[in-house]
């Protein structure tokens, strides 16, 4: 008897990670990229994985791509066509990577095929623990097996171990840039940090040059199992052909197939069309409209690129004229798939039940056949990113200013945790996200990866790992759990870097990298919180400012039950007689201090993670 697995979808993704650094010339560097993909699918094809690079520095792009080991040829190249065009969406990032269950694909602008280890690599461990004292050894185990069964097997190794009522089951593969050395070297790494996970139920590390998962069932395609399907087909094929009848089976089989396929194809077009009346109906009675496509059009001058915020991973921010002289902007996205087209529905969902003075405000929407339209109220004076991050704006935002932002951003996510009639998770709160008013009031805006939360549960099961990196608070980094805690850390980040006007990925120093947060802390410990303050506000008033950044490293201490709630906070903000908590430490104040030492050390390279990153992230509207 053959025991079938419990294989999963090959196209399911993973994780999504976009860096935050820019091309120079986004058009040359898309054009590059493409004529890459002509070359890459043919060695994938025939392969399995396949390599290149092409353009001239600054915009010279390298890209790999690779299916997992028991994956047919037919099996990779579908993987392969679907997961290109999801990397896509990460220009004008400098490049990304994007992992399926059954492929990976990975551009960037310098050569990293050799790379074994980065510290921009993943860990993932699941909340679901199984605390056998069997299944932690015999984790342990097969794990130290899966490195030596990985090397004698050419960089792709699966161990399986059924012990009473315990299973555990580990692949692990590298990539086929990497010579025997380095492949062990990023296995054996791997390894190592998929053992930290136990006794967690499930683990997964995506390295830069390898990849190492378990999990208490057996996930793996069975290429075994398809083989003999496979042969079986064939002789029962050559019976067949032995037939006098089989001319007339085939002959009917072909029609009946064809039916089927017809009928199929008039249910899928049937059925999208249903979804997108599905969603124009969800808003009747709403407080938003549907807005005709000409009406969107003329008041973007068709879209002139004069008229244009931004643009960004799924689509573009259009400033737009109504008739009646009312500014509006206009978020067009390329919903190309079911996952962006998630996106969209959870951004009306969320938005449209969210109505408060501090969140940004959406008017209606718009669908055609090739696009999604979301259009919300214009706010004059764009992002906050635009402003505390440019030496020269910085001085348009005195300490009143950037003091009223702060509360106001507290006082939209505080009701967006406990004011709405079901909670919700932002997941993405960083100055980019924050939009000004004419009157400098903060609006929070892009709402794609926002979640609903029952009030009744500690955490959100089964959500991707989504947001920006150096905001992601380290326990939903680590094992995804994902609570309002979450946001409060992103506030506090957020906070640190209005005080000090510097980004929290962009500290370094000689060969060090060190994070907003912990150069920070620090300061906060020597007492010399003064010099991380921002010069245009170092004649105002120091003791509200130090209350302030104090309030910041309490919302960013690394165990989330010290944080305080977002009530807490505004209630700290404003009332400044009240007596603070001393802040404990943040996460990764120790490990952070070098560049390159291990994998566990968790050190924030300007990143984005996300299934599906924020569609605009500068130079934004919304």
């Amino acid at each position: 008897m053959v025991l079938l697995s419990k294989a999963e979808p090959l196209l399911e993704l993973v994780t999504r990670v976009c860096r935050e650094d820019r091309v120079d010339n986004n058009t040359v560097y898309a054009q590059n990229y493409d004529l890459i993909l002509n070359r890459l699918a043919e060695g994938m094809s025939l392969k399995g994985y396949s390599f290149g690079e092409m353009g001239d520095p600054p915009n010279r792009v390298f890209v790999f791509s690779q299916c997992m080991g028991d994956l047919n040829n037919k099996e990779c190249s579908m993987c392969f066509n679907e997961i290109k065009d999801i990397l896509s969406g990460c220009f004008p990032s400098s490049g990304g990577r994007i992992f399926y269950n059954g492929c990976f694909i990975r551009a960037e602008n310098y050569n990293f095929f050799n790379h074994t280890v980065e510290p921009d690599d993943l860990r993932r461990c699941s909340d679901g623990l199984d605390l056998r004292e069997e299944y932690t050894e015999i984790g342990r185990k097969q794990i130290g097996n899966l490195v030596r069964v990985t090397m004698e097997n050419n960089g792709f190794g699966a161990v399986y171990k059924k012990a009473g009522e315990v299973s555990f089951f580990a692949v692990a593969m590298c990539w086929r840039t990497l010579n025997s050395s380095l492949c062990e070297e990023c296995i054996q790494n791997a390894a190592d940090s998929c053992v930290a996970c136990l006794p967690a139920a499930e683990g997964r590390v995506l390295n830069s040059g390898c990849t190492v998962r378990y999990a208490d069932y057996d996930f793996g395609n069975k290429p075994d199992v398809r083989r003999a399907k496979e042969i079986l087909l064939t002789y029962a094929t050559y019976v067949l052909v032995g037939l006098a009848v089989s001319v007339f089976v085939v002959m009917v089989g072909v029609y009946a197939g064809k039916a089927a396929y017809k009928r199929k194809i008039r249910r899928l077009k049937k059925l999208a069309k249903g979804r997108r009346l599905d969603i124009v109906a969800s808003k009747k009675g709403s407080k938003f409209l549907e807005f005709n496509h000409s009406t969107l059009e003329k008041a973007t001058e068709g879209f002139n690129d004069a008229h244009k915020l931004g643009e960004g991973g799924f689509g573009e921010v259009f400033k737009g004229t109504l008739a009646d002289g009312r500014e509006i902007a206009i978020k067009r996205l390329f919903a190309t798939g079911k996952s962006q087209a998630e996106e969209i529905c959870n951004e009306i969902d969320i938005i449209s039940s969210a109505q408060h003075k501090n969140l940004v405000r959406f008017l209606g929407c718009c669908f055609t056949d090739s696009n999604s339209f979301l259009v919300y109220e214009f706010l004059v004076n764009k992002s906050l990113d635009q402003f505390i991050f440019d030496s020269e704006r910085s001085k348009e935002l005195d300490w009143k200013k950037r003091l009223q932002i702060i509360i106001g951003s507290a006082e939209g996510l505080e009701y967006l945790h406990k004011g709405c009639q079901m909670r919700i998770i932002h997941r993405d709160i960083k100055a980019s996200n924050i939009l000004l008013d004419s009157k400098w009031k903060p609006k929070i805006a892009d709402f794609g990866l926002a979640r609903f939360s029952s009030s009744a549960t500690s955490y959100v099961p089964g959500v991707t790992i989504a947001g920006t990196f150096g905001y992601l608070a380290p326990e939903y980094l680590a094992q995804g759990r994902l609570t309002e805690k979450v946001d409060v850390y992103s506030f506090g980040v957020l906070v640190l870097e209005i005080v000090s006007g510097v980004r929290n990925n962009k500290l370094r120093s000689h060969d060090t990298f060190e994070t907003l947060v912990a150069h920070v802390w620090k300061h906060y410990q020597s007492n010399t919180v003064s010099e991380i303050i921002e010069k245009s506000l170092a004649e105002e008033d120091f003791e509200e400012v130090e209350r302030v950044v104090q309030v910041g490293l309490l919302c960013t201490q690394e165990v989330p039950s010290l944080r305080p709630n977002m009530a807490m906070v505004i209630q700290m903000l404003k009332q400044n007689d009240s007596e603070l908590p001393t802040p404990t430490k943040p996460p990764f104040i120790d490990e952070n201090l070098e560049l390159s030492s291990s994998f566990d050390s968790c050190r924030w390279q300007p990143s984005c993670i996300s299934d599906l990153c924020s569609p605009i992230e500068r130079d934004s509207n919304i």
